[in-house]
């Protein structure tokens, strides 16, 4: 009784600011998707269903530009969601495997600082650092920006997967004479891969998706698919715009779905 009684959503309203929180969350991203589909030029009037802005993304005047961009955001994204899972892997061995050390709570609000601080001074301290040091602005800062500012999303599903690990399972991989290095490679990180696709899932949809820091330190003539949107929109709102907006959806759904599975076959193994 005492647990029915705690349940939130037996409380008054509840139900309504969920469905409005939803509603307000959810509504844009459908609006968007369904006028991608939208025969008419105009952004506001329906006239009948229409791939004609898919293709225009794919084969029309600025198609090209779309492209590049494209390449350089899976690319970059691709790269930094790599090299972040890897850094973040080995921050998550050394701080929740490593023991207690002198600088392990340090260490910790290092690596967490990035997700509390405001982007938009993230964006203006990784510019000011890239000006400091003559590094020119281009392909190298964005994809060097990406790395560090995806680390700490790549190290909390690691982080938290491996925790959920006891120790005994090395214990016993060395109790039968396995170096600790190999007690890793074969025994935990074997069991961390849920941990790690979903960390690298969640890396490259962070890079895919950034504006702010991509737009600061990026060079000119380089452009990711976000800025280029960003580009277009100054000029005015166009289907195509939706069309590949609705496509990056897509791309995020993908991921989140792929990462769901990997978990949720974890959990049935």
């Amino acid at each position: 009784m005492a647990a029915g009684r705690n349940d939130i959503r037996t409380y008054r309203g509840f139900g309504t600011v969920t469905y409005l929180c939803l509603f307000i969350l959810y509504a844009p991203l459908i609006v968007v998707a369904v006028y991608s589909f939208n025969a008419s030029r105009s952004i506001t009037i329906w006239e009948g269903v229409s791939l004609a802005w898919y293709r225009d993304v794919f084969t029309g005047p600025e198609s090209a530009k779309f492209k590049q961009a494209a390449i350089n955001s899976f690319s970059i994204a691709a790269i930094a969601a790599t090299l972040s899972t890897m850094i973040a892997l080995s921050a998550a061995t050394a701080l929740v495997r490593g023991g207690r050390f002198g600088l392990r709570t340090l260490s910790f609000g290092l690596i967490s600082l990035p997700l509390m601080v405001p982007e938009i001074v993230t964006a203006v301290a990784t510019l000011i650092f890239f000006s400091a040091i003559g590094f020119t602005r281009g392909y190298l800062t964005i994809l060097a920006a990406h790395i560090a500012f995806c680390i700490p999303f790549a190290y909390m599903p690691i982080s938290a997967r491996m925790q959920g690990i006891e120790e005994s399972y090395e214990q016993a991989a060395m109790d039968l004479y396995a170096t600790r290095g190999q007690a890793f490679r074969r025994v935990l990180l074997p069991m961390m891969m849920p941990g790690i696709v979903s960390g690298f899932l969640l890396a490259f949809i962070i890079s895919l998706d950034d504006f702010i820091i991509t737009n600061f330190v990026k060079g000119a003539g380089v452009e990711t698919l976000p800025t280029a949107i960003f580009g277009a929109v100054k000029q005015g709102i166009r289907p195509n715009i939706m069309a590949i907006s609705t496509m990056l959806l897509a791309v995020s759904i993908l991921m989140v779905t792929i990462s769901y599975f990997v978990s949720k076959s974890d959990d049935a193994r």
